[in-house]
């Protein structure tokens, strides 16, 4: 079940990347070589990058992706890591449960009222339905995160180490002159 989830948040993240470059190539292209444009593009654009950053988010969770302040932690024990590590965990979840729960709350009322957005004929509530969408799937990764540490198959939550990153970087250059 999470390989699907995997491949359809992929193919997901892909789509909406084609479909902004798309929209906003073709806008430019009305409005600068044209004179003209259309109306609900800027709408759609600013609601398809809201949708692709949390997917981001929960995509960037699940590949190590996102950059964090390790150097303290890094200090302690691999248990204390990993106990760092649970109690990070616990906390984003918290925050993850408080925005759903916001999220559906809000959700529930646009539906009610049955706002449409702006510029185009779609409901508010299924747009911004991202926001419940995003922050379950950023549930879910740090559930996955919170297991592996739970049974000693990581001790922190997978981060992107840019000063390592420079520094090996730094060494292939410096051995490429040699």
């Amino acid at each position: 079940m999470l390989k699907i989830i995997h491949r359809l948040e992929e193919n997901i993240i892909a789509l909406l990347l084609v479909g902004m470059t798309l929209l906003v190539f073709v806008e430019t292209i009305l409005r600068f070589g044209f004179g003209m444009g259309l109306m609900w593009s800027e709408e759609l654009t600013l609601h398809l990058s809201a949708w692709m950053v949390l997917f981001g988010a929960s995509y960037g969770l699940r590949v190590g992706a996102h950059i964090g302040v390790d150097f303290l932690v890094k200090k302690f024990s691999e248990e204390t890591q990993r106990i760092i590590g649970l109690i990070m965990v616990a906390a984003a979840l918290v925050y993850c449960i408080l925005f759903m729960y916001g999220a559906w709350e809000y959700l529930g009322k646009i539906y009610k009222v049955g706002i449409e957005l702006n510029d185009m004929s779609i409901k508010k509530w299924q747009a911004h339905s991202i926001l419940l969408v995003g922050f379950l799937l950023i549930g879910i990764r740090l559930i996955e995160i919170g297991m592996r540490m739970w049974r000693y198959e990581q001790t922190m939550i997978s981060m992107h180490d840019e000063a390592k990153e420079v520094l090996e970087l730094q060494k292939e250059a410096v051995g490429g002159l040699k």
